[in-house]
C-alpha cells in the first residue's frame, strides 16, 4: 500500500506523513516513511528544481515505491507531487493507492512558510516555487482532501481521518479478496 500525501511546501505534508506513519507502524511494522526532500538528499542532493529535475525526482520517487510495494512493505510518502501524470502512473502501478490532498490557501502558507520559501520568492531570491512562479495542478480525484487551515484544523484529526480512510479500504479489499 502506498499513501501519497500531495501538497504545497508548508501544508503539513511532513507532519502529518510522521504522524500518519507512527500510527500504522504501530500495527503493521513493514511501514516506511518517505519525504520528497529526504528522497533528494539520500540520492545525494543531485537534482535541482528546475521542472524536469522536479519530474526526474518525482519519477524515482514513484519506482521506488512501487519496489517497496512489491516486497509488501507499506509506504507513507510526503510528496510535493507537482505532475499529474505521476499521479497516474502510481493509480495504474500500485496494488493499493491512497492519494491525499494537503489544500492550504497560498495566502496561509505564505504567511507560515516554515522554510522561508515563499518570502525568499517574494525577494526575487529564488524562483521555480511551485503554486506561485511554477505550476501546481490540484488533484483532480483524490481520495481524500484535508483541509489543514482554519480553526477545526489539527494534526490528529487529519491523522485520524486518513487512517480510517485507509483501514475501510483495507477492510472492503479483503472482504472482496474472500
Amino acid at each position: 500500500m502506498v499513501v501519497w500525501l500531495i501538497g504545497l511546501s508548508g501544508a503539513g505534508k511532513t507532519t502529518i506523513g510522521k504522524c500518519l506513519y507512527q500510527k500504522m507502524k504501530a500495527i503493521r511494522s513493514n511501514t516506511v516513511l518517505l519525504d520528497g526532500d529526504k528522497i533528494r538528499e539520500v540520492m545525494g542532493n543531485d537534482l535541482g528544481h528546475s521542472l524536469r529535475e522536479r519530474k526526474l525526482n518525482a519519477d524515482r520517487i514513484c519506482r521506488f515505491c512501487k519496489f517497496l510495494e512489491q516486497q509488501e512493505i507499506d509506504v507513507v510518502c510526503s510528496i510535493l507531487s507537482l505532475f499529474p501524470e505521476s499521479r497516474s502512473w502510481n493509480r495504474n502501478n500500485y496494488k493499493q493507492y491512497f492519494e491525499v490532498f494537503i489544500d492550504v490557501p497560498i495566502e496561509i502558507l505564505s504567511e507560515r512558510d516554515p522554510k522561508g520559501i515563499y518570502s525568499k520568492a517574494a525577494k526575487g531570491e529564488i524562483s521555480t516555487v511551485a503554486g506561485l512562479d511554477s505550476p501546481f495542478d490540484k488533484p483532480v480525484n483524490p481520495d481524500l482532501i484535508i483541509q489543514n487551515h482554519g480553526p477545526n484544523s489539527s494534526i490528529n484529526s487529519a491523522t485520524n481521518e486518513i487512517f480510517k480512510l485507509i483501514e475501510s479500504k483495507r477492510e472492503r479489499t479483503k472482504f472482496l479478496e474472500i
